[in-house]
């Protein structure tokens, strides 16, 4: 393992744009670290000052990506991208990173808010591309923690870490990589207190999670974890960041320091997709037990609530199938299960109970091939937002309640979604008031944040060898 610390001030890193702009490359470091180029031009449109934020959709299609207004479905702006483009939120809740064609990029959604004092001002500009890119081979996982967020690249196995508060002036600040051992479809959470958990593995097998200190010194490991994928963040305890991950025997925690692996029935059980929240000890992951599934794809109906106090795991049988576009966190923990029967399940994580079942749309079946546009769920500050790509259409849902206040048309025919407030910390701030449970007015659309929340940080799927896409 190496890590190597990369500083690119603000300026310089203007220079490097400016080089790009000009049609000059980019050559790497010796390390290849960070690889951050320009492709394209930074946008320079001038902010517009408004009363308040609207929240911004932005959806993966065919062609590159669209964004719209949660309000009422207006196009706000675009971007054409080639091939195949996944999305994952930034961690600053207004910039959406693409993983496709040529690495990651960095998409700006055109929102923010500026605190003064007891109040926040809030501007808006086009969305478009702000030419910060870092080039990656086969770029996969994209996971915003504490005040960073880090981007995996399955062809070499590198891990670029950088601080998301440096987009809105242009610059991915201080950018750190570490390589793994060899190339494999893994996955790295960065730590609040400046570590770093991360996987490693070769590309046909993988069994190792370890976790390092800000100086890239390992400080717990387990080899205990077969075909490791999926990942979420949990509630803290006094001590630190808790981790779940996903293992073909069991799921594994890591808590105060050490890994914990928790106990399941049978030789085989696996959670490769899972959704934390900082609300919650409890994760929600989805639960396969074949391991040889009729017809290469095992679906599901049951989930598992992964209880990191205790390390034990309970499943919630559901009555019909999901898959792994299914799943998200509420404001204060609760699950949210997207199934076949076209029902948005909402989940006590806590006892299992179903709060809701909120019919949203039609039966639907899981695409065989998980690139292909299937049923979505995002959930940003209160409000589930569903799509159905075979409608175009999206349905906005009360997640206290379980009631559905919106309905928009779509545009376009999308694959992955993301929703941004301009708020860090996912809360759709209004005039500077709006807290935790208040403020939701539907018709005034005071609901809504970043779509990825504490995993948001949880890129999940994109396992070519379990299918948990």
């Amino acid at each position: 393992m190496r890590t190597i610390l990369v500083k690119k001030s603000a300026l310089a890193l203007l220079g490097v744009l400016a080089l790009a702009a000009c049609g000059g490359t980019s050559a790497p470091d010796e390390a290849g670290a960070g690889d951050a180029t320009a492709a394209d031009a930074t946008q320079k449109a001038e902010p517009v000052e408004v009363g308040a934020l609207t929240p911004r959709i932005t959806l993966a299609h065919d062609g590159g990506i669209t964004t719209i207004d949660s309000a009422d479905g207006a196009v706000l702006g675009s971007a054409e991208l080639e091939g195949y483009t996944r999305l994952g939120p930034a961690g600053d809740g207004r910039h959406v990173v693409t993983a496709g064609a040529g690495g990651f990029r960095i998409y700006d959604t055109g929102l923010y808010a500026q605190a003064h004092g007891d109040h926040s001002h809030y501007f808006t500009v086009d969305p478009a591309l702000t030419g910060l890119q870092v080039e990656a081979s086969e770029p996969g996982h994209i996971v915003p923690h504490g005040a960073r967020t880090s981007l995996f690249a399955d062809g070499t196995g590198e891990i670029t870490t950088f601080d998301p508060a440096g987009l809105a002036e242009g610059t991915l600040g201080e950018v750190q990589t570490t390589a793994s051992d060899a190339p494999h479809h893994g996955v790295a959470v960065p730590l609040e207190d400046g570590g770093m958990l991360r996987t490693e593995g070769t590309a046909d097998s993988r069994t190792t999670v370890l976790v390092e200190d800000a100086e890239g010194n390992e400080i717990a490991r387990t080899d205990d974890c077969p075909g490791v994928h999926g990942e979420a963040a949990a509630q803290p305890t006094e001590s630190g960041d808790v981790v779940t991950l996903g293992c073909e025997n069991g799921p594994v925690v890591y808590r105060d320091g050490a890994f914990h692996k928790v106990a399941v029935d049978g030789d085989y059980q696996r959670s490769g997709n899972q959704k934390g929240s900082e609300a919650s000890p409890v994760v929600l992951a989805d639960n396969k037990v074949e391991a040889e599934p009729a017809g290469g794809t095992e679906h599901p109906t049951s989930i598992a609530l992964i209880d990191t106090r205790a390390d034990t795991m309970r499943t919630v049988e559901l009555g019909s199938t999901y898959w792994f576009r299914s799943l998200d966190r509420g404001p204060a923990g609760e699950a949210l299960v997207l199934t076949a029967d076209g029902e948005l399940n909402i989940i006590d994580p806590d006892t299992g109970a179903i709060i809701h079942e909120v019919p949203v749309m039609g039966a639907w079946e899981e695409p065989e091939e998980w690139q292909t546009p299937g049923p979505m769920l995002a959930v940003a500050d209160g409000t589930a937002f569903v799509v159905d790509p075979a409608t175009k259409k999206l349905s906005m849902v009360d997640v206290a309640s379980g009631e559905i206040y919106r309905e928009l048309d779509l545009p376009v025919v999308p694959h992955e979604i993301q929703v941004t407030t301009g708020t860090a910390s996912g809360e759709y701030d209004v005039a500077g008031e709006h807290a935790e449970g208040e403020g939701h007015d539907h018709e005034g659309h005071d609901h809504a944040s970043d779509a990825g929340g504490a995993e948001e940080h949880d890129h999940e799927g994109h396992d070519h060898e379990g299918h948990d896409h």
